[in-house]
């Protein structure tokens, strides 16, 4: 390891470079984080990526940079910066004396597979359009379970939601849609085994949409419908929706409300709504296709959590910054058990809405 000319005080390892904190410790810091440069900050092709992270050290290297992109922060005491890395790779506190490592608390922890087949199942999940299914990932990655590769996914999905996101602005179209198989028997709203999925869509002059929040509601009144207005979209900002009675509390909490009357319009409700109706299929489309419709309802809030990521990301030019953004927020995301997986526990929005 040799420190290049003009680096001050940077050197790289393994096409990944770091800053030391302290006398020993080895931690690379983020010099810009809200704009991560391409070769850089992220691998721009799988070369790059396999180059980057061919051992292990250099993927904890890589992580260690993400969780503590101003320096190392003892989890113990709080102290910053100073630390140095132990032969077993932990972090040792100067101050408390204390270890750490860089995935305890992170959806990687208690791992027992190498932390580089995380890495190309982060690589696989974001450099596809449509994404992964379990199947798909077990092949390519070789796991010998499939139950491994699904319990993956739902982690690697619980830490696509960036806490304390952006709310949506300007003007937002705001309708409900309908996942599941075809009912007999019921009509308009009314639903007996599909899950109600309400959407809001940015919407841009002179066409086009910005970015999507869904959530998985219980009904389609007022106490479902307005919280989920509130916790996606800025107050002050223009809420398209049609009709039904179930928006009608949104204009006591900020919102400019503009009301289309599909029935009466004498347009189609996917003509009259285009952005939420648009986002709907898609979403439909996507689930039919790379999960072949198996998604249960309990699980549905995570899928929904994927397809906004994607959607929001769409036009990224490098796929290697989705890999960057999905592993940054990978080691803010707490760990989450197998059992709390399969019941679909952990998901705070879809449990406040379905209480």
């Amino acid at each position: 390891m040799t420190l290049p000319q003009g680096s001050n005080n940077v050197f790289s390892e393994g096409g990944v470079r770091f800053t030391p904190v302290a006398s020993s410790a080895i931690i690379r810091r983020v010099e810009n984080a809200s704009h991560p440069v391409a070769g850089v900050d992220y691998p721009r092709t799988f070369e790059e990526f396999d180059a980057w992270f061919g051992s292990e050290d250099a993927c904890r290297r890589y992580l260690a940079r993400l969780r503590w992109p101003s320096g190392f922060t003892c989890p113990h005491c709080g102290a910053r910066g100073k630390a140095w890395r132990t032969k077993r790779g932990l972090f040792h506190c100067a101050s408390c004396q204390g270890q750490t490592s860089v995935i305890a608390g992170t959806i990687f922890e208690g791992t027992r597979k190498p932390l580089r087949l995380w890495f190309l199942a982060m690589w696989f999940v974001t450099s596809q359009k449509h994404g992964a299914n379990a199947m798909g990932l077990q092949r390519v990655l070789g796991l010998r379970s499939y139950e491994t590769a699904w319990a993956w996914l739902h982690k690697l999905r619980r830490a696509m939601v960036r806490p304390r996101r952006d709310r949506l602005k300007g003007s937002v179209e705001v309708d409900e849609s309908y996942v599941g198989g075809e009912e007999e028997g019921v009509a308009g709203r009314y639903t007996e085994t599909k899950a109600i999925v309400v959407i809001a869509v940015e919407m841009q002059s002179p066409k086009g949409f910005g970015r999507v929040r869904m959530q998985r509601v219980s009904g389609v009144s007022a106490s479902d419908l307005t919280p989920f207005v509130c916790a996606a979209v800025e107050p002050g900002s223009i809420v398209h929706t049609d009709g039904w009675s179930g928006y009608n509390g949104i204009t006591k909490h900020g919102y400019q409300r503009q009301i289309t009357v599909t029935s009466a319009s004498g347009d189609p409700a996917h003509v009259a709504m285009p952005g939420a109706h648009r986002v709907a299929a898609l979403l439909k489309r996507w689930l039919l296709g790379t999960h072949q419709g198996a998604v249960s309802n309990k699980h549905l809030d995570y899928y929904l959590d994927e397809f906004t990521f994607r959607f929001n990301r769409r036009t990224a030019r490098a796929r290697g910054l989705l890999f960057h953004r999905l592993a940054e927020q990978a080691v803010t995301t707490p760990r989450t058990t197998y059992r709390g997986i399969v019941t679909g526990e952990g998901h705070a929005l879809a449990q406040k809405s379905l209480e």
